[in-house]
């Protein structure tokens, strides 16, 4: 099949498809970074709180440490638009399009470790340190669960146990 003709359901050549592919991905992208601006944007502002002071050891780490996750989330989930700005009429935009993916996966990463100390956090100070790390463990095992192991099984389902683009075979079986 030579790469101007048409594939697939949707009768798209594969530069209109890696078009769709990245247009999609930043509205993912628009979605999940006003989540993550409002994250920042309040964990900046609990430094300036006057309870700040009061907080020991622990939560202050915990505190810079899901402040600066929150920071690299965010560079995460605007990398694709820096690099389209960057590649722009280059040529290159299968290979946008799959960094890009790359990148927003990793911010997903991030932002589910984000998250889990944020809830921490919080959880720590108003309920206590056993019961924050109970909270943000279980935040990490709800992200896990709805961005990796949801989407894992849906797409086994789909493929009837077999990885998505690949035949059934010995090697497909074991994933």
């Amino acid at each position: 099949m030579s790469d101007d003709r048409p594939r697939g359901d949707r009768r798209e050549t594969p530069l209109e498809r890696d078009d769709r592919n990245f247009v999609e991905l930043l509205q993912e992208l628009r979605v999940i970074q006003t989540g993550v601006q409002i994250l920042f944007a309040f964990l900046l502002t609990l430094a300036f709180t006057q309870r700040f002071h009061e907080l020991d050891a622990v939560q202050r780490g915990t505190y810079v440490t899901t402040l600066l996750l929150a920071v690299v989330a965010s560079v995460l989930f605007t990398a694709p638009a820096a690099l389209h700005r960057a590649l722009f009429r280059r040529g290159v935009k299968r290979l946008l399009v799959e960094v890009s993916s790359r990148l927003a996966a990793a911010g997903l990463v991030v932002l589910s470790l984000t998250l889990t100390g944020a809830v921490l956090l919080v959880a720590d100070v108003v309920l206590g340190r056993a019961a924050g790390i109970t909270v943000g463990a279980c935040v990490l095992a709800f992200c896990a669960v709805m961005w990796a192991l949801l989407p894992l099984g849906i797409r086994r389902f789909r493929t009837g146990g077999r990885t998505a683009g690949r035949p059934p075979g010995p090697s497909a079986g074991g994933r």
